[in-house]
């Protein structure tokens, strides 16, 4: 295992042991719920949307280290981001899982960038891509 790949397990390590968005989010604005019937896994969650921005965000639920870590990764990089700026990044990340991304387009990722290798494991695939399909459908239900 080289250098990247041990920071990328890092990233999602912390992620998974320490999220910092797992929790309620009382304020928030919209809810929808999120599940992966192959595995089991499922979220729920819940942003808060003021004049287009996405002002705070949370996810509860069960799952994998994958799912839960690629959940709280993807809430740290949309928060104080446009709805629009969001459907964008979901969609970077779709890439990114199709292995069609763009150097350029990959570093517009951040962290979610650890989850790249995942696209070699397709049992984990629709783990990785849980929060982001949640969160597709939340912004498609919420204009």
């Amino acid at each position: 295992m080289g250098l990247e790949d041990n920071f990328y397990g890092e990233v999602l390590l912390d992620h998974n042991l320490h999220p910092v968005h797992r929790h309620d989010l009382p304020c928030a604005t919209c809810r929808t719920d999120g599940v992966n019937p192959s595995c089991g896994d499922d979220i729920s969650l819940s942003l808060e949307i003021h004049d287009g921005i996405i002002e705070n965000g949370a996810f509860t639920g069960v799952g994998c280290a994958v799912s839960q870590a690629s959940a709280d990764i993807m809430l740290e990089l949309i928060i104080g981001k446009t709805t629009d700026e969001a459907r964008h990044l979901a969609h970077l990340f779709d890439k990114m899982i199709r292995s069609e991304i763009t150097e350029s387009e990959l570093e517009e990722l951040e962290e979610a960038g650890a989850l790249q290798n995942v696209s070699k494991m397709p049992a984990r695939v629709k783990c990785a891509k849980l929060g982001w399909r949640t969160l597709e459908s939340l912004l498609e239900e919420n204009g």
